[in-house]
């Protein structure tokens, strides 16, 4: 059986989002709030995973993930939004 792959967002304690793909989102947020993930979120700790959506592969999340990127903030906020009612 093959890793499920996700591409997330998360919210950063200043507010920002950061987008990112993992096969393992519980291992990934806690690289994060320890600050061994990411250059960008190492500075906006703590973080908190507000999105996720499955993917069959890696190569699937990475397509999201670079649309996800191109997204204005008003577009990934109403993504948030939507996924939430």
């Amino acid at each position: 059986m093959t890793a499920q792959w996700h591409c997330y967002l998360l919210e950063c304690a200043d507010g920002t989002l950061y987008t990112g793909i993992t096969n393992d989102l519980e291992k990934r947020l806690a690289a994060h709030n320890n600050g061994t993930a990411s250059k960008y979120t190492r500075s906006r700790l703590p973080v908190q995973l507000v999105y996720a959506e499955p993917h069959a592969d890696r190569a699937a999340a990475s397509r999201r993930e670079m649309a996800v990127k191109r997204l204005p903030r008003t577009t990934k906020l109403a993504l948030l939004r939507y996924n939430s009612s």
